[in-house]
């Protein structure tokens, strides 16, 4: 907001008294900060069997959710696979190697494709 927009607004609020701190405000922050105690104070509050069981618990439930859930993108199930896949001789792995290089080769072959190129 603008002085220009409300002059009146802005009047009435330099007219409000300033809010001042306490005279014992540093020493209230200073008190606090006591209080509050050392870094292995505060782990040993942590570390009650009133905080720590109940936690201890929610990480094994976790934990073992984590165990049984099965994970998406896994191996898939062999079970529904017809028969056909499932009895795979060792020499077919050869055979379908010896095609995949020989369609690499006619992938790779200059004549094929240039020849077309050449005749316009």
């Amino acid at each position: 907001m603008k002085r220009e927009d409300d002059q009146e607004l802005w009047d009435l609020l330099g007219k409000a008294p300033q809010p001042a701190p306490s005279p014992f405000f540093s020493r209230n922050v200073v008190r606090k900060v006591r209080e509050q105690g050392d870094w292995r104070d505060i782990i040993a509050r942590w570390f009650t069997s009133g905080k720590l069981i109940p936690a201890t618990a929610v990480a094994l439930a976790v934990g073992f959710a984590a165990m049984w859930i099965e994970p998406h993108g896994g191996a898939p199930e062999t079970d529904n696979l017809p028969a056909v896949v499932t009895v795979i001789d060792p020499q077919d792995y050869d055979v379908v190697f010896d095609l995949d290089n020989l369609l690499a080769a006619e992938d790779d072959n200059v004549w094929n494709d240039d020849v077309e190129a050449l005749s316009l």
